[in-house]
């Protein structure tokens, strides 16, 4: 196989967007950056209870401005992603692979046998702000930090946050799509060596999904208030990952050149 910068992204034979296929036994879903027309679908996943119920920091109810708002940010930096892939490979087609500044990829869709597919969820990798930091010029000077660093460097730490539709939680499909962006794209394109998640206590299902690739609890943070969906919570925990020292390409499964 020739190489390519964009590799292991393919082509959507219907829409020409990039896309990562799911491995066995969820080939059927795709990850795909987002469309205009999943605003719709993003507000009813939102607003339904079963996910609400574990979200904070997010406008509730969620309506349609909002969903617009984050399918046209999160369209512009996929773009910006895709073209410091294109921009490499004219400068750079026989290698190396660069690192970029984030996944191109965001939006889970369950493909149908027509050639359509509907949206069920999002997966998004973001420069970490270290939310559970109390002290605000400590939590500043940290996210300053972070944010500051040249795209590519391991000591970048990650922020992983990610939903589902309710019918397909309990399948496995999660951790099925973490696992791959993290180790066909965060880890070798991205430059990913350490991550961190947070969630509310009492988020069973969240908790399994990240142990299962390796996150730990490293903090729990109790403080009793209201979320933004209106839902008293205990807490949240803190769960981090870090790349053990040694670790290599093949090691991650990063596809090779």
């Amino acid at each position: 196989m020739p190489f390519s910068q964009l590799h292991p992204l393919r082509r959507h034979p219907r829409t020409g967007e990039p896309y990562i296929r799911l491995p066995s036994p969820f080939e059927h879903i795709i990850i795909t950056p987002p469309r205009r027309e999943d605003v719709t679908h993003v507000v009813a996943i939102l607003n339904d209870y079963p996910v609400k119920r574990w979200i904070d920091g997010l406008p509730f109810p969620y309506l349609d401005l909002h969903a617009e708002d984050w399918v046209a940010q999160t369209k512009e930096r996929s773009d910006a992603v895709l073209h410091e892939l294109r921009k490499a490979e004219e400068e750079h087609p026989y290698g190396p692979p660069i690192a970029v500044s984030g996944c191109p990829v965001t939006c889970l869709r369950w493909t149908n046998g027509d050639g359509t597919d509907d949206y069920i969820g999002a997966i998004e990798f973001s420069r970490c702000n270290f939310p559970d930091v109390r002290d605000r010029k400590e939590q500043a000077r940290l996210a300053w930090r972070n944010e500051s660093r040249r795209t590519g460097d391991p000591e970048i730490v990650w922020s992983i946050g990610y939903y589902l539709t309710p019918s397909l939680h309990g399948r496995g499909i999660m951790s099925c799509a973490l696992r791959t962006l993290m180790y066909t794209w965060a880890i070798p394109r991205m430059g990913a060596r350490r991550m961190r998640a947070e969630t509310i206590i009492g988020n069973r299902g969240s908790i399994r999904v990240l142990e299962k690739l390796k996150f730990r609890i490293c903090d729990t943070v109790r403080i009793r208030r209201m979320t933004s969906a209106g839902e008293m919570i205990e807490g949240f925990y803190v769960l981090w990952w870090q790349m053990a020292e040694g670790t290599t390409a093949a090691d991650t499964g990063a596809p090779e050149p």
